[in-house]
């Protein structure tokens, strides 16, 4: 089973969980400003970021956007931020609506608490790359 994790973040949260999700599913977390396409078809793909002023970045949205269904089996979202699961739903949403499978159960870290989450974000990724 192909596995990848991909992630957008502007001050590193993002990126610490995309890297211990990426650890769990033992992978490399690559950015989607250093890779902004998937380059081959994934079983499953670990989809993150948060939201900036209450609202997704326009990296992320603009990557789903043109992620195609065909090099995709699922996505698995994660989200970190303040409070808002806001991008979760918003990714959800429209992936779905271009018929991407998306799994139900998200991942979500509160911006204060990104290294007393590692742990439990390196499980999410094992339980999904499985």
């Amino acid at each position: 089973m192909k596995t990848a994790v991909r992630y957008f973040s502007k001050t590193g949260n993002t990126k610490s969980i995309a890297r211990a999700i990426a650890g769990g599913a033992k992978i490399k977390a690559v950015s989607i400003t250093d890779e902004p396409q998937l380059k081959e078809h994934v079983d499953t793909l670990f989809l993150g970021g948060a939201p900036y002023a209450n609202i997704m970045a326009p990296e992320l949205r603009r990557y789903a956007e043109e992620l195609s269904a065909d090099k995709v089996g699922k996505v698995v979202l994660f989200t970190t931020s303040n409070w808002s699961r806001r991008t979760v739903y918003a990714l959800r949403k429209l992936l779905t609506e271009k018929g991407i499978a998306v799994e139900q159960e998200h991942f979500y870290a509160h911006m204060l608490n990104i290294s007393g989450r590692l742990d439990e974000a390196k499980e999410f990724g094992r339980k999904f790359a499985e």
